[in-house]
């Protein structure tokens, strides 16, 4: 099971193609993995769409995946702790949603697919296991 980013989501559906947009479109041609959503992630990429008939096209397609709600108190209450966490190590976040993101992977062992250096400090101090390494091109 992989959880897929707004990063990459928001990459895909504006043509960008990348190696984590290539991992995904390749992925979902051919079955291979299981791709989910977050309701948070979900939210971030929906929220995007200036069109209509593009907003409808978007949304229609990821129904399809399974999506979980990423928030709940006492994942609020980790999220907050691996924060502070990183932050002992003079690492600091722009967004709050990425730290309840790498949160909820960490404690289900869902691997993250992304393409946002917000979450390298997550893999390299507090396990986030990620489906390949983003900044290798």
């Amino acid at each position: 099971m992989i959880l897929v980013d707004s990063s990459v989501w928001i990459d895909h559906f504006n043509g960008t193609l990348n190696p984590p947009v290539s991992f995904l479109r390749d992925g979902l041609a051919s079955g291979e993995h299981e791709f989910v959503i977050g309701d948070l992630i979900l939210l971030e990429v929906l929220r995007g769409f200036r069109h209509d008939r593009d907003y409808h096209a978007a949304r229609d397609s990821l129904r399809i995946l399974r999506c979980f709600i990423l928030g709940g108190e006492r994942l609020a209450v980790t999220a907050a702790e691996n924060y502070r966490a990183l932050r002992k190590r003079g690492i600091t976040f722009r967004k709050p949603v990425d730290v309840l993101i790498a949160t909820f992977c960490i404690e289900t062992k869902i691997k993250l697919l992304h393409n946002d250096c917000d979450f390298d400090p997550f893999v390299a101090h507090l396990g986030l296991c990620v489906t390949h390494d983003r900044r290798v091109q």
